[in-house]
């Protein structure tokens, strides 16, 4: 009787409910007040997963974060090659217009060793006898004179730089043609002018390019520029520094000129051997 009434009852509150509405404001009351116990019954769940959610992230960001700073090391590397290619074929496509711009035929070389003296400044070249590489001849790059073969091996080839301190390039000013000869003073990046008078006509700036009169060097091809000039009274020489034009400590590759016209001898030397066939004594 009991399970009858309150089934009854049931049926008779959800069609009043169906039907006119009574029970909404009840409804609402009993779910704000329900609400807080509600949330308190699922405030663990909520905060188990917020906590796997949180770590989970944190373990996905620093793998991620790895993952990119892996490839930013490839990157960088590949980005590092990338240009060092770009500079040499830069310097590949000058050092292939140079024989037009010279008129001598030239063979291209690698440097693959340095001088390990600090005091020396010479490179070991990749070419040698077996390339027809000769002692005497001009070294060069796509700006101007590096220096000269002096040394010659079966496969490979000593360069003397043109900055070595035993090094001296016969050279002229652009600007006005002074010839003279500049030395190398064992410093990559400095040359010396010397035995110029102080009222010489060298500014700071000229160029110097070599000569061609002593038949080694090609005439006309940059070697250095002035950069500073001492005058003392009290020397009879100017002090001039240069730059070498040239970058021998920064390319890799080099041009080799060869096919050089042979100069004549010297009038002196004929003279001499002239008197010794006629029998009279030399001049002293």
């Amino acid at each position: 009787m009991r399970l009858v009434f309150f089934v009854v009852l049931s049926l008779l509150l959800l069609f009043i409910d169906a039907r006119f509405k009574y029970l909404e404001s009840t409804r609402t009351v009993i779910s704000i007040i329900v609400y807080p116990f509600q949330r308190l019954t699922t405030l663990p769940g909520m905060v188990w997963q917020e906590v796997s959610v949180h770590f989970e992230t944190q373990s996905h960001l620093l793998g991620e974060n790895t993952r990119l700073r892996e490839q930013h090391s490839v990157d960088a590397a590949q980005l590092n090659q990338l240009q060092v290619l770009q500079v040499e074929n830069a310097q590949l496509l000058r050092l292939s217009e140079m024989p037009q711009r010279v008129g001598y035929p030239m063979q291209m070389a690698e440097v693959i060793y340095v001088e390990r003296d600090i005091f020396k400044r010479k490179v070991i070249i990749n070419k040698g006898a077996q390339a027809n590489v000769q002692m005497g001849q001009v070294v060069i790059d796509d700006v101007g004179v590096v220096g000269q073969v002096t040394r010659v091996y079966p496969w490979l080839s000593e360069v003397t730089l043109l900055t070595d301190k035993d090094h001296a390039v016969p050279v002229q000013v652009l600007r006005n043609g002074i010839r003279s000869v500049v030395f190398g003073s064992g410093d990559i990046g400095q040359l010396a002018l010397r035995y110029m008078p102080i009222s010489s006509d060298i500014q700071s700036g000229d160029v110097l390019v070599t000569s061609g009169i002593d038949g080694t060097y090609p005439a006309g091809l940059p070697v250095a520029r002035v950069i500073k000039i001492e005058r003392d009274p009290a020397y009879p020489f100017a002090r001039i520094t240069c730059e070498p034009m040239a970058g021998a400590d920064r390319h890799r590759y080099l041009l080799i000129v060869s096919g050089l016209p042979q100069l004549p001898p010297r009038p002196e030397a004929e003279s001499n051997e002239k008197t010794k066939a006629a029998g009279k004594p030399e001049k002293p």
